[in-house]
């Protein structure tokens, strides 16, 4: 039988309901006028009818989903410390606060207060970044990427580079270096071969259209075996021979030597520039442990070619991630309470048996909150650092193993993972041999992920 829709109320009588003045008053007119006509666009499509409360019900369901954040927070269990796509780096609370101090008032960004003039952002954070890696000078913009733009496009525009084809790298989203490069304005000339490169090759590219020479480090692969890269040191001299810049894309960055924390050793902006290298760049949200930026350490004069360059201005960062990278350098002044005080090397150093423990004291909570749809159990694993950094060492931790039960189907597992990411904050492990693996070396918030299980409803045939 067919809806009587002449029934459905007018616009007006909906937003004179209880209801609908709720939503008025939450979201403005616009938005809820809008989200009652949708509501009976949508029972008319579906020759259904609903009263005025029924249909403001709909609407705010509606303006509920359209008003909700898009980027929501969520645990991740991947096993990836460093996830890209879930954020990368988590700022330390000083980064936090000092950004939220910032943001919702104006600031000395670009203001010398002692003399009443205009003054440098990057002033917030060079003091600290000269400390740190020994550089004369240094700048940052929004991404590392954008720092090798900025650097080629400064020092090499219409002229060419050798890099060595065992760094011509592609990360995430298919960023590959010889386009950034050809993007930059500069000529890349391969030398080498993929697993072989001698100085001997730097050496017969290098002619009078020659910039510079540059060093990219290998990000998300390691190739082993019969190779050879040239050394850092004698690069560098090679260059300097020639009246040329050396510059070292170290990808990920650090400030400090991990080997201290029982982690693999990656090389830090002060090793680059004692190795010889004029110029060093790397990321800030990654092993550093801050905000999204990329940062620029070496030779002073070079720097100041670097920041006049009408680029710097497009790529330079806001006030909010200056004040939370210039309170993440802050910390690496106290080396000894790091670990304790910024969450990527806290979260890279957590013991296995802490981690171990967390997954026995989550077990019972998930065995109840899967009973009947799934088998959960306690195993070793491994996690990875990520964002290209060390992509071969991986740390010992522990996971809950998810396997649906009497299956092992791809469906199955698909449809496990499905649910754990529609809980009210996300969950998102990997899987793994027909299971879902929730690496446990990220959860630090066990409560609110217990208390998140009762919401936990698994499709049928799970």
């Amino acid at each position: 039988m067919t809806a009587d829709l002449s029934r459905l109320p007018a616009v007006d009588r909906v937003l004179k309901g209880a209801t609908a003045q709720a939503l008025v008053e939450r979201y403005g007119r616009t938005l809820a006028v809008e989200a009652v006509r949708t509501a009976l666009a949508d029972l008319r499509t579906a020759k259904a009818v609903a009263d005025e409360d029924g249909v403001a019900t709909l609407a705010a369901d509606k303006l509920a989903a359209r008003m909700a954040p898009s980027q929501r927070p969520m645990f991740n269990l991947t096993g990836t410390v460093l996830h890209t796509n879930l954020g990368r780096a988590l700022l330390a609370e000083a980064a936090i606060a000092a950004m939220a101090e910032v943001l919702g008032r104006p600031s000395n960004l670009e203001f010398d207060v002692a003399d009443g003039r205009r003054g440098e952002r990057d002033d917030h954070v060079r003091t600290w970044l000269r400390q740190l890696t020994g550089a004369e000078d240094a700048t940052v913009v929004n991404n590392n990427a954008a720092a090798v733009v900025l650097l080629l496009n400064s020092l090499a525009l219409g002229k060419a580079v050798p890099v060595s084809r065992g760094e011509l790298i592609e990360i995430g989203g298919a960023f590959r270096v010889p386009d950034i490069m050809a993007r930059a304005g500069c000529r890349l000339v391969e030398v080498g071969t993929t697993n072989r490169t001698h100085l001997r090759d730097f050496e017969a590219a290098i002619g009078p259209e020659t910039a510079m020479l540059m060093k990219v480090h290998p990000s998300n692969y390691a190739v082993v075996g019969f190779t050879h890269s040239v050394p850092e040191a004698e690069l560098a001299a090679l260059a300097h021979k020639h009246g040329l810049p050396f510059a070292n894309d170290l990808g990920s960055g650090q400030l400090v030597d991990l080997e201290r924390w029982g982690l693999p050793h990656e090389p830090t902006p002060r090793e680059a520039l004692q190795a010889g290298a004029d110029l060093v760049t790397f990321s800030g949200d990654k092993l550093l442990g801050g905000p999204q930026c990329g940062i620029v350490v070496g030779r002073k004069d070079l720097i100041q070619k670097l920041n006049k360059n009408p680029l710097k201005r497009a790529l330079r960062l806001d006030k909010g991630r200056l004040a939370a990278l210039e309170a993440t350098l802050r910390l690496y002044a106290d080396p000894d309470r790091l670990a304790e005080r910024l969450p990527t090397l806290r979260l890279l150093t957590r013991p296995a048996a802490e981690i171990d423990a967390v997954a026995h004291r989550l077990l019972p909570a998930m065995t109840r909150a899967l009973t009947g749809q799934a088998e959960v159990a306690v195993e070793a694993c491994r996690s990875q650092i990520g964002s290209g950094a060390l992509p071969v060492d991986l740390l010992p931790s522990h996971c809950l193993s998810i396997k649906a039960t009497g299956t092992r189907s791809g469906a199955a597992v698909e449809r496990l993972a499905a649910a754990f990411r529609a809980l009210p904050m996300p969950v998102v492990g990997r899987i793994e041999d027909g299971c879902l693996k929730l690496d446990l070396r990220c959860l630090e918030d066990e409560a609110a992920f217990i208390a998140q299980l009762a919401h936990l409803k698994m499709p049928g045939g799970a």
